[in-house]
């Protein structure tokens, strides 16, 4: 092939004219796209109401109207201070986000658990604060990512316990924990 083939085989230059109206153009659909999905999605933000159309407004609800669908407490059997007591929580832990749910305990009181997230693993803490803290102080019991945990626990301090869930799949997860013990519900914290 000569120089001459090379010349006339060669990719057209494009003008500026047509250079700035694909600009245009490209910013006008990122434009389009930021606010109709990623402000509903991201932001809590649906100014065209193209978000909730999509169902992209429930990505980012806070906790608090995620979990008033699916009630917290659904059933509780309630019994006098001292003595075991056993509950059922059903959580919402929604994609991307986490969720704190816990009980204040006495020292040394016992909390047998049992809880499943409908084969989703989760990643997540179970652990305690201790009661007056102000520092942020906390002492972690297990740290781990699982779909499921069985056990109990003796607590080593007056204060709340519970679990901080993780949810990194793209659907909300409902957990279900099964307690029983000598505490008190405090439930979703916020």
């Amino acid at each position: 092939m000569n120089q001459t083939d090379m010349n006339e085989t060669s990719i057209p230059l494009h003008s500026k004219s047509t250079l700035l109206k694909a600009l245009a153009g490209a910013l006008t659909l990122a434009a389009v796209i930021f606010v109709t999905i990623v402000l509903p999605a991201e932001f809590q933000s649906d100014p065209t109401g193209t978000g909730k159309l999509l169902g992209l407004t429930v990505l980012t609800a806070p906790p608090t109207a995620l979990t008033d669908k699916v009630p917290a407490m659904p059933t509780t059997t309630q019994a006098k201070a001292g003595e075991t007591q056993e509950d059922v929580a059903t959580v919402i832990v929604p994609a991307h986000r986490g969720v704190e749910y816990k009980f204040t305990m006495n020292q040394y009181a016992q909390i047998n658990y049992e809880w499943t997230s409908e084969g989703v693993p989760l990643h997540f803490d179970f652990h305690g604060e201790p009661k007056g803290d102000t520092t942020g102080y906390f002492l972690s019991y297990t740290l781990a990512t699982a779909d499921e945990m069985k056990g109990a626990m003796t607590v080593p301090f007056d204060g709340v316990h519970g679990w901080y869930w993780k949810n990194t799949s793209d659907q909300p997860v409902v957990v279900t924990l099964k307690t029983s013990g000598d505490y008190q519900v405090k439930g979703l914290i916020h």
